[in-house]
C-alpha cells in the first residue's frame, strides 16, 4: 500500500488546523554554539496533550463517519497516542477505549483517564497490547486507530513538516525520532516533495532498533529492554511505515541511553523546556554524532513532554553527577561540639553547598571519640574539588571526595 501524498498532508493540515496548536519552531542559539550547528527545535511538547500525536489521531477521527464516531474508537499506546486520541475523541463525542502496556508511566495513564477514556492496562509490551486492542476492536465494533501504521495518522503527523518549512529557511537536515515510524513517514513524505535537498535522518534508541532491523530484512521483535525513551520503544516497525522510510529517509542513527539523558537535561537547563526521552532523541543524535551536523542547519521536533516527574528529577541529579559538581565527601572528625560547624564553615567558604549529611559513629576503624561524616555536596564548579580538599587538610581534616550517585528521589 503506498503512503500518503503531499496533497493528503495538506488536506490533513487544513482539516485539523482549528484544533491543533501551531507550535514554535525557533533556533536555540546557546545549544547551536555548544553542538556546532544551527539547531532549531519544533516545540511539539507544547501541544495540549504535550505531544505531536494529537495531529494524526485527530485527522483519523475527522475522516470517520458520524456513525463510526458514535460507536467509538480504541487504540494501543504507551501514552502519547492514547492521550491525543482520548482528548479529541471526547471533544467530538466519541467513546474511547485505550489499551496500555503494564508498566506505562503513571503520568500517561492518569492523563489519558482525565480525558474520560476507558483505560485498560494489559500486556507486557506494545506488541502484546496491540493484539489485545485489535481483538477488542473486532468484538466491540469500535474503530481501531493505529498509532503509526495508518495512512490518515501518517498524513496528520506530516503536517509538522509543512509548518517547519513555513517557519524557517529550508533546513539541511531534519532529525526525527522513530518508534513505529509514523512521524518520520509523514515528515519525510512532505519534506522530500517540497525540499528535496533536505536530508531526513531518523533516530532510534540503541535498545530498540526495530526500524533498522526491519529495513535489513530482520523482522524479529526487539528484546525487552529498559529505556528512558519508552515513546519509541517499539519492538517491531510498522509494515506500512517501513516501506515509506525505505524510500524517503536518508539514514537512521542509534543513540545511547546516556545521550538521551544528557539531551533531556540540556533542554531543561538551557531551553527551560520539559521533554520525554523520545522527544530528546534528535538532540541526543547530534551530541553523539556532531561531525555529521557541523555547520549545517538542523531541525528536530521535540515530539513529546510527558515524562514522569520522578524520572525527570533523577535525570537532573544524574546530570550534576556527570558534570562533576555533585559529589560525596567523607570526612573524619572528632565527635565534639562545634566540629560540624567548623567543617561546614570551610565548605561554605569554598563556594560549596551541603545537600545531605549523616554520621557514622560505629566504624571500628575510628577512635571511640571520633566520627565519620558522609556528606553530599554541590561544588561551585567541577574544578573546585581539589581546592576544597586542600582547605580541609590545612584545617586538620582528613577528607576524601568521590563522585556521588544520588539515591532515587
Amino acid at each position: 500500500m503506498p503512503g500518503p501524498m503531499l496533497a493528503d498532508i495538506r488536506i490533513a493540515h487544513s482539516r485539523i488546523a482549528d484544533a491543533i496548536s501551531l507550535t514554535p519552531c525557533i533556533q536555540s542559539h546557546t545549544l547551536s554554539a555548544i553542538v556546532g550547528c544551527e539547531l532549531f527545535f519544533k516545540f511539539e511538547n507544547m501541544q495540549f496533550t504535550a505531544s505531536f500525536k494529537e495531529r494524526g489521531a485527530l485527522n483519523r477521527l475527522l475522516t470517520m463517519s458520524d456513525k463510526q464516531r458514535a460507536v467509538g474508537v480504541c487504540a494501543m499506546s504507551a501514552g502519547n497516542h492514547a492521550q491525543g486520541l482520548a482528548y479529541h475523541a471526547r471533544r467530538l463525542g466519541a467513546p474511547a477505549t485505550i489499551f496500555m502496556p503494564i508498566g506505562t508511566p503513571y503520568t500517561k495513564v492518569a492523563r489519558t483517564r482525565s480525558h474520560d477514556a476507558q483505560v485498560e492496562l494489559v500486556g507486557a509490551n506494545l506488541s502484546e497490547t496491540l493484539e489485545i486492542a485489535q481483538e477488542w476492536a473486532r468484538t466491540s465494533g469500535q474503530t481501531f486507530v493505529h498509532p503509526y501504521d495508518d495512512l490518515d495518522v501518517i498524513a496528520g503527523q506530516g503536517t509538522i513538516a509543512l509548518e517547519i518549512l513555513a517557519q524557517m529557511t529550508a533546513p539541511d537536515i531534519v532529525l526525527v525520532p522513530i518508534g513505529g515510524g509514523g512521524l518520520i513517514s509523514g515528515i519525510a513524505t512532505a519534506i522530500k516533495a517540497l525540499s528535496p535537498k533536505t536530508k531526513v535522518i531518523g533516530v532510534q534508541s540503541r535498545a530498540y532498533p526495530s526500524m533498522i532491523q526491519a529495513l535489513a530484512g530482520n523482522d524479529l521483535p526487539c528484546a525487552d529492554a529498559l529505556t528512558i525513551a519508552e515513546g519509541i520503544a517499539v519492538k517491531t516497525a510498522g509494515k506500512l511505515t517501513r516501506e515509506i522510510v525505505r524510500g524517503a529517509v536518508d539514514d537512521i542513527l542509534l543513540v545511547e541511553e546516556a545521550s538521551i539523558e544528557q539531551a533531556i537535561a540540556l533542554l531543561l537547563d538551557i531551553e527551560k523546556t520539559v521533554v520525554e526521552g523520545a522527544g530528546a532523541a534528535g538532540l541526543a543524535a547530534i551530541l553523539e554524532h556532531p561531525e555529521m551536523f557541523a555547520g549545517r542547519r538542523v531541525v528536530t521536533p521535540l515530539c513529546g513532554g510527558n515524562i514522569d516527574l520522578r524520572i525527570l528529577s533523577s535525570v537532573a541529579l544524574r546530570a550534576l553527577v556527570r558534570s562533576g559538581t555533585l559529589c560525596r565527601l567523607k570526612v573524619s572528625v572528632g565527635d565534639l561540639p562545634g566540629s560540624l560547624a567548623k567543617l561546614t564553615a570551610i565548605i561554605g567558604a569554598q563556594g560549596a553547598n551541603v545537600i545531605e549529611v549523616s554520621h557514622d559513629r560505629l566504624s571500628l576503624a575510628l577512635n571511640a571519640k571520633a566520627t565519620v561524616l558522609l556528606m553530599m555536596i554541590e561544588l561551585a564548579d567541577a574544578n573546585s574539588g581539589d581546592k576544597l580538599i586542600g582547605a580541609l587538610a590545612d584545617a586538620g581534616f582528613a577528607a576524601e571526595l568521590s563522585v556521588h550517585a544520588p539515591s532515587p528521589p
